[in-house]
This record gives C-alpha cells, structure tokens and sequence, in this order.
C-alpha cells in the first residue's frame, strides 16, 4: 500500500537518505512537497517525495526502498504511482533526476516512461559537501529526465 504521509508522522529519513546523504537537503525538499511511504505488513519500505517546481510540473525528488527488498519491483510501483498522483493532481509534466552513476535508476525511470532531457554538471559537487560514490562511479552530474503526462 502506497499512501502520503500524514502530519503527526515521523518523517521516514532512514529511507530518504538511502537515495540522498544530506540530511539537510533532505527536509528542505520535503518542506517544500509531499512524502508518500509504500508499507508492508505495517512496516515503511519504501518512499518518494513530489514537489511542484513549475506551474504544471512536479517532481520526484527522492525515490528509496529498504536494501532488504530491493529488486522486488517496489521501486516501479512507487514511480509509477508517482506519475499517477501527478496526473490526478492535474500536472502536465513530471520529472525526475539522478546522478551519473545511477544506472539501475535511469534504467527503471526509462521503463516508465520518462525521456533523458539534460544534463546537470557539477551538481553533486556544488550541493554536497563530501564526494558521492555509487556503483565505483563519483557521482558528480545529475541526469534530468521528464515525462508529459
């Protein structure tokens, strides 16, 4: 079951930080949007945050499940999901981003339906303080992708 967040809830950062090390980052986008958390047997698995950006496009900006369930297939659930909300909230445009080295991640939002669109250089350098690794790859640009809705 894939729901929002409510507000008495405790914000599920162990899972947010497993797509994003910055704890900081992390609550400032999700002040700004709307955290949902997929759950298991009354357990959070996995989450993902929407915030609008532009008039008529919202972004997901952090997409993570527990290491214990990856490749079980909640990570499209919870994309696919988002692109629901979306158009039910009346987007016409949603995006998404990764770093470089995400390529299981660019692979899965490809599945979905999304389009590579840009090129962000230097993003992980400018936003983070220590160097991100990921699959012995330094994550340094963010991969842009968006899907019209």
């Amino acid at each position: 079951m894939i729901r929002q967040l409510r507000e008495n809830e405790a914000l599920p950062l162990d899972l947010l930080l497993l797509a994003d090390p910055s704890e900081k980052l992390v609550k400032e986008y999700v002040s700004r949007g709307k955290c949902f958390i997929m759950e298991l047997d009354e357990a959070m698995i996995g989450t993902y945050v929407l915030i609008p950006t532009r008039p008529e496009t919202v972004e997901i900006v952090n997409v993570a499940v527990s290491e214990d369930h990856h490749g079980k297939g909640y990570g499209k659930c919870l994309v696919l999901h988002a692109i629901e909300t979306a158009k039910k909230q009346g987007y016409k445009t949603i995006e998404i981003g990764t770093g470089n080295s995400g390529v299981v991640q660019l692979a899965l939002y490809q599945k979905c339906g999304f389009r590579m669109t840009s090129i962000d250089r230097d993003f992980f350098i400018r936003h983070y303080d220590e160097p991100i690794f990921e699959n012995g790859i330094q994550v340094i640009d963010m991969v842009r992708l968006s899907l019209d809705l």
